[in-house]
């Protein structure tokens, strides 16, 4: 089983050491109550990414070879681990205990090994029972304190990168030459993504129908995505980046929202993208009380040369191809990831477009923040001022006010991550947190600038 992503409303912020402009006043005036009021402001973990002890207690491996949920060979009926029920017990209780509330992810792209060995998970629609006997656990055994339940965080982002990247569970079409051991990147992103989706569903069916009423929470789903700026003022790009999101955001929030894929990728990728049946449809659509919303970056977008008809992708199949720079000139200032660029204006045109084309939904921004190298020769005391990070998270947040002040309903936000943590593929050579973690003292904890420069924006 998948392991919880709690979301804690807390004091903190994110870290970077790379220097860039001063804010403007208004931009640096910014504080809690430049938000409407009940506004949630916290910041995001993950647990594979953070608690490691991946093989105590009767904990079963993921695909990431993580601790999981485990019930004995991942299924409701090999029985549940009473001691996974007892830690994650006392670390909601813990939290309420501190006055924070906790958001809980069922599904942070720790698929349990034993699934994957036995009907290879999500390519499987066997996984969607599976899945609802596990999201049954969790709302039995923590719904009664935990209110705000999202099934899948980035499912958009696991499917594209299990399936056509060779990131876990390592497949990919063996013309890509990046080692995986198997795979299809023309069929098994989008089956995949078909069956997280009806997974969701199903989960939220049952939140609904057993657990809602009496348990007064809410359910959601969160999708990541970028940006995308047309490269040129061509009619080609133009309609290049509204594929690219289309393909990446659309794929996940046009199910939710209208029961069935963009238009332009069912044109696009014809009959290797599954269909839903009638009552599959009606089941999804409008399956969400809210949306989770992720978003870091943004890419230049232009019209692809041609497409790749003798090795179809998911990575081609929009016809577009994306880049960081145009003419030689960044999008925004590069951070410590290869793939993120700061160009905080995306932030707010991404929201816009959600509300005009996705009846504007309720939002809470569950993942929002930058990284930097994690850099050995730093001393304690540099590596803990991340200005560059207050820079971000400062300007990310005007343009999210400014979103809101012309009507999209973001609820909240949580900035990513509280601690530095093990990031996927990239391990602990990056540091994302606004707290730094000393990996080579005994995992000591110390706040960076950011996490106080957070506590100090609450507090105002």
């Amino acid at each position: 089983m998948a392991v919880l992503f709690i979301l804690i409303l807390g004091l903190l912020a994110s870290n970077v050491a790379i220097a860039t402009t001063t804010p403007s006043r208004e931009i640096r005036s910014l504080n809690r109550h430049s938000f409407p009021p009940g506004f949630i402001f916290g910041s995001a973990s993950a647990a594979y990414q953070y608690e490691g002890a991946a093989f105590e207690e009767d904990k079963g491996p993921s695909i990431w070879d993580t601790f999981t949920h485990k019930s004995p060979e991942g299924k409701l009926s090999g029985g549940v681990n009473k001691q996974g029920i007892e830690y994650y017990n006392h670390l909601i209780n813990e939290l309420l205990a501190n006055g924070l509330k906790p958001f809980v992810t069922l599904f942070h792209w720790d698929t349990p090994q034993a699934l994957d060995d036995e009907y290879s998970s999500f390519l499987s629609p066997e996984i969607v029972k599976d899945f609802a006997d596990y999201a049954d656990i969790c709302f039995r055994e923590f719904g009664d304190r935990v209110k705000h339940w999202i099934t899948l965080n980035e499912p958009n982002i696991f499917s594209q990168g299990g399936y056509a990247k060779g990131n876990a569970p390592n497949r990919c079409s063996a013309w890509q030459e990046l080692n995986c051991t198997t795979g299809d990147s023309s069929t098994e992103p989008y089956l995949v993504g078909h069956n997280l989706i009806k997974s969701h569903a199903a989960a939220v069916k049952l939140y609904k129908a057993k657990y809602q009423e009496t348990q007064k929470g809410i359910i959601g789903i969160t999708v990541a995505s970028h940006w995308f700026v047309p490269y040129s003022t061509s009619i080609q790009d133009l309609d290049a980046a509204k594929r690219s999101l289309d393909f990446l955001y659309g794929w996940f929030m046009d199910p939710v929202v209208f029961g069935d894929y963009p238009r332009s990728m069912r044109s696009i990728v014809g009959r290797r993208l599954p269909k839903f049946t009638k009552e599959e449809s009606m089941a999804v659509k409008g399956s969400f009380d809210f949306i989770g919303l992720n978003y870091y970056t943004a890419f230049y977008s232009s019209q692809l040369p041609a497409a790749n008809i003798t090795h179809p992708s998911y990575l081609t199949d929009s016809l577009a191809t994306t880049r960081s720079d145009r003419n030689g000139v960044l999008i925004g200032p590069q951070t410590g990831s290869s793939w993120l660029h700061v160009y905080p204006k995306g932030f707010e045109k991404l929201l816009l477009y959600t509300k005009n084309k996705y009846k504007n939904p309720v939002i809470y921004i569950t993942e929002n923040g930058v990284s930097d190298v994690n850099n050995a020769n730093l001393t304690l005391k540099q590596a803990l001022h991340d200005t560059m990070r207050i820079d971000y998270y400062s300007r990310h947040l005007y343009f999210l006010k400014l979103a809101i002040e012309e009507g999209v309903k973001v609820k909240g936000y949580f900035a990513w991550s509280l601690l530095d943590n093990f990031e996927w593929k990239s391990g602990y050579t990056v540091r994302f947190g606004i707290v730094y973690i000393d990996y080579k003292d005994g995992l000591k904890r110390y706040p960076k600038l950011s996490a106080r420069w957070f506590k100090n924006f609450l507090k105002k």
